[in-house]
């Protein structure tokens, strides 16, 4: 009995010896559970000891699988970043009713194979279609 930590309030905490007992802080976060039940403010584990510093939040963090990676970038596609092996495009808008699909093809790809695979929901045209690169303009409403 002597060698398992606490994890509860009033425990002793001991962790590597340490004489704490545990303690829990206020919910701080206030409770939501009249909304979409249960919410984080009840379900955080919030115990600590106030001797040795540890608290559960750390340790479950500590074991998710999932780590927040808030230093991601997005990177908007370009022409430069399409497959010119097969028909690649980016779509821009345009107007409410409309969207620009620019994009590369293989040689020998005709207008009908781009158009079959960029056409809007009523249809669309050519503005540019030359030299592996087209410019699509399509009517989506």
């Amino acid at each position: 009995m002597q060698d398992e930590i606490g994890i509860e309030t009033g425990e002793l905490c001991n962790r590597k010896g340490c004489l704490g007992i545990i303690q829990e802080t206020e919910n701080e976060r206030g409770c939501s559970c009249h909304i979409n039940p249960p919410c984080s403010g009840c379900t955080t584990d919030r115990h600590y000891c106030p001797v040795c510093e540890w608290a559960a939040i750390d340790e479950i963090d500590e074991m998710s699988p999932i780590k927040p990676n808030y230093k991601k970038t997005y990177k908007v596609r370009t022409l430069a970043d399409l497959d010119k092996t097969k028909i690649s495009w980016i779509i821009k808008g345009r107007t409410h009713f409309s969207q620009i699909c620019e994009g590369v093809y293989p040689p020998n790809t005709t207008p009908a194979e781009v158009r079959e695979k960029v056409k809007g929901t009523f249809g669309g045209m050519f503005e540019h279609f030359k030299d592996g690169y087209f410019k699509f303009i399509a009517y989506t409403d």
